[in-house]
């Protein structure tokens, strides 16, 4: 019902996109598990940590479900998660990783690598949902995102500062960058 539900208020262009197929369900319901915990979570976690032990016990984590969807992305037919198929599991990861170098690295002390030097098969991901899908693009403003976070977040930034970088906040698609490991 849910992916019916709201066709009158879609563009024509996305009401046959099939978020969830039904022969991807268990796949994807298990990968929503893990992103959801370890990277959506998982950020917050190192960010209000409040101990060293619990900050570097969840970065780890973190960082092991990063190296996870690289590799999924790696064995990937297509550019998302599941081949060539947009799917709910791009949208839940989608917003962890565009707001992961210009926020949760500084923020959140997640440095271990960042997305665009150290993940490339993710970086790649990124930049296609961002300059080749026009509604990720459109629904993302950074100054939003960095001023909520930064200006918003006393208790892990209490002057409020926000960062100018990093620039650009997301690189564009033709753009090499040299990986960090």
């Amino acid at each position: 019902m849910f992916a019916t539900e709201f066709d009158e208020l879609l563009d024509n262009n996305y009401k046959s996109v099939e978020l969830v197929p039904e022969n991807l369900v268990s796949a994807i319901d298990e990968l929503n598990q893990w992103v959801y915990d370890d990277i959506n979570n998982g950020v917050y976690k190192c960010g209000i940590a409040s101990t060293q032990e619990a900050y570097e016990k969840n970065v780890k984590k973190l960082f092991q479900s990063l190296d996870r969807v690289e590799q999924a992305l790696k064995d990937s037919d297509g550019p998302y998660l599941f081949g060539n198929q947009l799917t709910g599991a791009d949208l839940r990861l989608f917003p962890t990783v565009v707001r992961f170098d210009p926020v949760y690295v500084l923020l959140f002390k997640t440095n271990i690598r960042d997305i665009r030097s150290g993940y490339p098969a993710i970086h790649k991901w990124l930049r296609h949902l961002y300059w080749d899908v026009p509604v990720f693009h459109e629904t993302t403003n950074f100054e939003h995102i960095k001023s909520h976070y930064f200006a918003g977040l006393k208790l892990v930034n209490p002057l409020g500062i926000i960062p100018v970088g990093p620039v650009p906040n997301i690189s564009q698609k033709e753009e090499s960058i040299i990986a960090a490991r």
